[in-house]
C-alpha cells in the first residue's frame, strides 16, 4: 500500500436477524416458532434474537414467520445487520457449524445403530422397517444439509455411513461387502488436491498420506466447504461428492490407504484406527493413543488458522508416528 492511500475495506457478512416478543399464552405458540425457527437453521445469539445468513430466501422465510407471530399475539422485527452482538463474522459461522455438526452426529448415531441390527442378523433386505428408517435417515440429511450454510464438520461422515448402509437394504444386492477397488498411483501422480478451509484430523493426516505415499510433489489448494466446481486435474477428499471422503464406515485416511500399492502396511494400519478413532468418535478401534493423539491435533489447529501450516506441522506429527509404529513392528 502507498503512503496515503487508504486501507483496503474488508467485505463483511450481511445477517439477518429476527427478533421477537411472544405472549405468554398459548404456550404450544412458542413451540411452534421454535421448530419453524429450528427448521430455518437460524442459531440464537441471545433471547429471543435469531440470526441467518442474509439472502432473499431468507428475508422471505422470515417474514412469513414474522406473520405468524403476529397473528400468534406477539411481535417482532426483522433487521439485516454487519455485526452480531459484538461477534465476529467467524464466531457467527462457528455457532452455525456447531449446530450443524450436533445434527450430523446424532444423524451418525442413528446409521450405526441401524448397522448394528443388521450386522446382529435383526434386519434383512426385504425388512421395511429397516428399510424406512434408512428413507427417513436419508431425508433428514438432506434437510439438515440444505441449512448446513458453511460446511461444518460430520457431513461427510454420515453420508458415509448412509452410502454403506443402501446396498445392504436393497432387495436386489447381497450383504456381502463391495469389492475393494484399488486405484494405480501412477494415475493420482500430478494432480492438485482440493478439499475443504480449516483442515483437522482427518483431512491433515489424508494430506500427510498422499504426500508420503502418492505424491511428493502433490499440491493442495483449500476451498470454501460449498458451492466449489473442481477444475481439471484436480482431486478432491474429505469434502462433499469428492473422488476420496468418507466410504461406510471409513473416514478418508482409510479409504486413501486401501488405494494404496501396499495397503496391508501394518504402521500405516495403526495410524488409520487411530485417525479413524479420533474423527469419527466411534472408538471402533479402541486405540489409546486416540485421545493424545487427538490433543497434539487440536493444538495445531488452535495455534494457526493457516491451513497449509497446519498440513506441515501435522506432518510431522505422522512423520513420527510412522516411524515409532515401524520400529515397534520390527
Amino acid at each position: 500500500m502507498k503512503d496515503g492511500e487508504a486501507p483496503p475495506q474488508v467485505e463483511r457478512a450481511r445477517w439477518l436477524m429476527l427478533i421477537h416478543q411472544l405472549p405468554p399464552k398459548p404456550a404450544y405458540l412458542r413451540v411452534k416458532i421454535w421448530r419453524r425457527l429450528q427448521a430455518l437453521g437460524a442459531i440464537t445469539v441471545k433471547n429471543s434474537v435469531y440470526v441467518l445468513p442474509a439472502s432473499e430466501g431468507a428475508q422471505e422465510d422470515c417474514e412469513w414467520l414474522l406473520k405468524e407471530i403476529a397473528d400468534g399475539g406477539g411481535e417482532g422485527l426483522i433487521c439485516e445487520a454487519r455485526l452480531v452482538d459484538g461477534l465476529s463474522d467467524d464466531d457467527v459461522r462457528a455457532l452455525f457449524n456447531a449446530a450443524r455438526t450436533q445434527d450430523y452426529q446424532e444423524l451418525s448415531k442413528e446409521a450405526r445403530a441401524l448397522a448394528a441390527v443388521i450386522d446382529a442378523g435383526g434386519a434383512t433386505p426385504s425388512d421395511s422397517e429397516a428399510r424406512g428408517k434408512l428413507a427417513r435417515l436419508r431425508a433428514e440429511l438432506s434437510r439438515v444439509a440444505s441449512i448446513d450454510f458453511f460446511g461444518a464438520d460430520g457431513r461427510e461422515t454420515i453420508e458415509g455411513l448412509v452410502a454403506g448402509l443402501e446396498p445392504r437394504l436393497r432387495e436386489e444386492t447381497s450383504m456381502a461387502e463391495p469389492t475393494e477397488v484399488t486405484t494405480a498411483s501412477d494415475t493420482l501422480k500430478g494432480r492438485v488436491w482440493v478439499t475443504r478451509k480449516g483442515v483437522h484430523i482427518d483431512r491433515i493426516a489424508s494430506a500427510w498420506l498422499i504426500r508420503r505415499f502418492i505424491d511428493p510433489e502433490a499440491r493442495f489448494k483449500f476451498v470454501p466447504a460449498k458451492g466449489y466446481e473442481p477444475k481439471p486435474g484436480e482431486l478432491r477428499f474429505d469434502m462433499y461428492e469428492g473422488e476420496f471422503t468418507h466410504e461406510g464406515d471409513r473416514c478418508t485416511f482409510e479409504v486413501l490407504r486401501a488405494r494404496l500399492p501396499d495397503p496391508a502396511d501394518p504402521a500405516l494400519q495403526v495410524i488409520g484406527e487411530i485417525v479413524h478413532d479420533i474423527d469419527l468418535k466411534d472408538d471402533k478401534f479402541g486405540r489409546e493413543e486416540a485421545s493424545g493423539i487427538g490433543r497434539v491435533v487440536d493444538g495445531i489447529a488452535a495455534s494457526t488458522k493457516e491451513d497449509t501450516k497446519r498440513l506441515e506441522q501435522g506432518a510431522a506429527v505422522f512423520d513420527g508416528l510412522y516411524k515409532a509404529f515401524r520400529t515397534k513392528r520390527r
